[in-house]
């Protein structure tokens, strides 16, 4: 396609050719003359390649090209990617997650100045389990315009090859490392009859496997994607225990496992669904009997009782009546 121009050249922005972090210098200027389709003032959140350059979209690329600014969470791979794009050399701010409200700050100052500005990730889209929903957020906040360019997304590619049936799905991105919060976060995804998917680091990927099993997705359909649209890229399909034991065996011959994975969990079937609802009326049902009968012990009202326990146990007032009228016939047996 027809190299475009940029609004904004390397020496307006006091920058080395091939950009870099944010320096010291000349503030930016927008450039009066060279045609663009952006938007003054705008910000742009780009979506990146997962994997393969070619993952970028017509939109994305020509967004890239033409901005006058790039905040990037690795500087050195963006400037990789606008060289492949045969952009103009161009000013990059740094914006990664230990420097974000400081790079927010700069980023909604030069939109304000009337600067066009891309916001990219190392890989898919900023906001997404990398940097950018505080940018996004102050942005908003300041009033700067927003505009999403979407791209490719490893969450998506991965369920789209899944074989899932799934309406809907819980995201879980990047899970915690350690503590409470890993904790509750798989028993969410477990306890979830949606299809789920997170992304995990191949040093921990046979732990959440194993974790996921022992929380009770141990026969739960599973695919786990490995470096989706790269050269060596992999699916593996099985039950979460199955998948478990074949990396692990991998990474013992091995050595080490390589590369990012995305991990789909399958649904609950209809059967385990019906029954986990089922399990879960007999508990509500055995908890109000335990509550009204403490309730009815004490001389509470039965009306009284039956709309406090309904109320406690989230069950329907007139199963809970139902339940109270038996206990009164059976002597709070």
């Amino acid at each position: 396609p027809p190299r475009l121009t940029t609004r904004a050249s390397a020496a307006m922005l006091c920058l080395p050719r091939g950009g870099g972090d944010d320096q010291p210098g000349e503030e930016w200027a927008p450039d009066a003359s060279g045609a663009s389709s952006l938007t003054k003032g705008t910000v742009y959140i780009v979506g990146t390649p997962i994997g393969n350059l070619d993952d970028l979209t017509l939109r994305a690329a020509r967004t890239l090209r033409e901005v006058d600014v790039v905040a990037s969470e690795d500087t050195r791979r963006t400037a990789v990617l606008l060289r492949h794009l045969g952009a103009s050399p161009k000013k990059q701010l740094s914006h990664h997650e230990h420097n974000a409200r400081a790079a927010s700050t700069r980023v909604v100052e030069l939109a304000r100045g009337g600067a066009t500005v891309a916001v990219v990730s190392d890989a898919g889209t900023p906001g997404i389990s990398d940097p950018g929903a505080l940018l996004a957020a102050e942005c908003a906040a300041a009033g700067v315009p927003l505009v999403p360019v979407p791209g490719a997304c490893a969450a998506i590619a991965a369920l789209s090859i899944s074989g899932f049936a799934a309406a809907g799905f819980r995201f879980g991105g990047f899970l915690p490392r350690a503590g409470r919060g890993r904790r509750e976060a798989l028993a969410a995804l477990v306890a979830d009859e949606r299809a789920a998917v997170l992304y995990e680091s191949p040093h921990r990927v046979v732990a959440t496997l194993r974790e996921l099993a022992a929380k009770g997705a141990g026969e739960r359909r599973c695919l786990a994607a490995r470096e989706l649209t790269k050269l060596h890229e992999e699916t593996a399909r099985g039950t979460v225990s199955e998948l478990a034991a074949r990396y692990a065996a991998a990474q013992d011959e091995a050595g080490k496992l390589r590369g990012e994975f995305t991990i789909v969990l399958a649904p609950l079937a209809e059967e385990e669904v019906a029954a986990r609802a089922s399990e879960a009326r007999d508990a509500a049902q055995d908890e109000a009997r335990d509550q009204l009968r403490e309730r009815l012990a004490t001389g509470q009202p039965l009306s009284r009782a039956v709309r406090e326990v309904a109320a406690a146990v989230g069950a329907r007032r007139g199963a809970v009546y139902q339940i109270a009228l038996e206990l009164k016939d059976g002597g709070q047996e």
